[in-house]
């Protein structure tokens, strides 16, 4: 779309519209009340605007969007009619939201992308994975392929044993097979298990950094690893996984330190690059669950 002059937009765009008919509709209504600023009010002449230009060069006749959008779209068609001459007309479907109201949209926080380099498998994934009781069922009917029995069956399912989170797991594996393919949910599946003791040895570092990117993490230098000569208590004090030796000692004693998900008992031991992941990651876990991610630089 070429670039309009501001004052060229308001002369030419701007006059087909009043006020009122701008507060009539339901989206500007609910600002008002809170309070709407000049920019959030005028998206309506800009989305007017962007439709009357689909139409004008590329024969584009009909806009479809979520609900919310219904005021913009209608001012389309009206903008349309007024400058071309000819009808344009507007399809909504209602917006998917959780059962506590918050939309699926662009603008939200925790947003899901399709494309893998905005959200990866994994993370999509995990986003289905950590669908609500009360939501799972509904998404599963507007998602999925699954037949009607199938999700009766995974309702009963979540109702009598939620813990097991039947409907959850056959949602994100359904999604995601559909968005990536069955492929990635295998490698979905076996990243999810890294964080319940599953075996590191076969993931990339691009999942590693997937998995662990929210938990705490430090820089080691890779080349005090190739040396052979770092001490695994020496490594946990340094990177702060615990607060001194003393205190890296007893974990170590009492079986509760873990690279890359194999337990380390031996206080002696040494860190080599052999125990990092394509000598950029250690994973280092101290307990049941607490993970700390050692960047190799």
């Amino acid at each position: 779309m070429p670039a309009v002059k501001l004052l060229d937009f308001l002369r030419d765009v701007g006059k087909y519209f009043t006020t009122n008919y701008m507060r009539s509709k339901e989206s500007v209504k609910r600002r008002e009340e809170d309070g709407i600023s000049f920019t959030e009010f005028s998206y309506m002449l800009l989305q007017a605007y962007d439709y009357y230009v689909l139409c004008r060069d590329n024969d584009c006749t009909l806009q479809m969007g979520g609900s919310d959008q219904w005021g913009n779209i209608l001012a389309g068609t009206d903008l349309i009619r007024k400058k071309l001459e000819r009808s344009a007309y507007g399809l909504t479907f209602p917006l998917v939201t959780s059962s506590t109201g918050v939309k699926f949209g662009k603008t939200e926080s925790g947003t899901v992308w399709l494309d893998p380099e905005l959200t990866s498998p994994y993370k999509f994934y995990q986003f289905w994975l950590n669908t609500a009781d009360d939501d799972v069922i509904r998404y599963l009917k507007y998602f999925s392929w699954l037949d009607k029995d199938a999700i009766e069956d995974l309702e009963r399912k979540t109702l009598n044993e939620p813990e097991k989170r039947a409907g959850q797991l056959v949602l994100a594996e359904e999604i995601t097979a559909t968005v990536h393919g069955r492929a990635k949910v295998e490698r979905a599946r076996v990243a999810s298990q890294t964080l319940f003791g599953g075996d590191m040895s076969n993931l990339t570092p691009e999942e590693i950094r997937d998995i662990f990117d929210d938990v705490p993490s430090s820089d080691f230098a890779l080349s005090e690893l190739e040396t052979g000569q770092t001490a695994v208590i020496d490594f946990l004090v340094r990177n702060e996984v615990t607060a001194s030796r003393g205190e890296a000692k007893r974990l170590l004693e009492s079986g509760g330190i873990y690279l890359n998900n194999v337990k380390v008992s031996e206080t002696n031991t040494i860190v080599s690059t052999s125990a990092s992941i394509a000598n950029k990651y250690i994973v280092v876990r101290k307990g049941k669950k607490n993970y700390f991610l050692v960047n190799l630089v």
